[in-house]
């Protein structure tokens, strides 16, 4: 991709609403984590993929807090908006919120910051277009992400202290 345009961060943000049925949960009742890992992984891939318009992988997951359980017959909220882009690489913020559909409101269960790559059809990584930073939070967001990025990078490194 050569002199890639801007996009903005309302351009590809996503979300995916999902109804939690009773193969989704352990024998408590409450929704498997791991369910909830994949649909953030299938919205973050939405996100990335819009912005940067080629395929994307995922890199890594980092920093996925847990709040609350899910249960099933809640629906189940997956929002996912990009707070940082790089060369090729993009971290993508996932806000889950459930919601009890015969009463309540929707509530935090789960965030997560995810790492995705574009890459190319031999599998290497190519270049993305800048993010269009339009509001002073999209700013804030942005040079946070470009901090937990160098921080990534940094513990990458053979022999980094923990």
């Amino acid at each position: 991709m050569t002199d890639p345009v801007s996009a903005t961060v309302r351009a590809s943000r996503a979300s995916v609403v999902r109804l939690m049925v009773p193969t989704d949960a352990n024998f408590t009742g409450n929704v498997f984590g791991g369910q909830i890992l994949a649909e953030i992984d299938r919205v973050a891939y939405i996100t990335a993929t819009r912005h940067a318009k080629a395929t994307c992988v995922t890199a890594s997951f980092d920093r996925v807090d847990f709040v609350a359980p899910v249960h099933v017959g809640e629906v189940v909220d997956f929002d996912a908006m990009l707070t940082f882009v790089g060369r090729s690489s993009m971290e993508v913020w996932v806000r889950v919120r459930a919601e009890e559909l015969r009463g309540g409101g929707p509530q935090l269960v789960a965030a997560a910051f995810v790492t995705m790559v574009a890459v190319d059809d031999a599998g290497t990584p190519t270049a993305v277009p800048p993010l269009a930073l339009e509001t002073p939070e999209e700013r804030t967001r942005f040079e946070d992400g470009r901090r937990r990025m160098e921080e990534r990078r940094r513990l990458r490194q053979p022999n980094a202290p923990n």
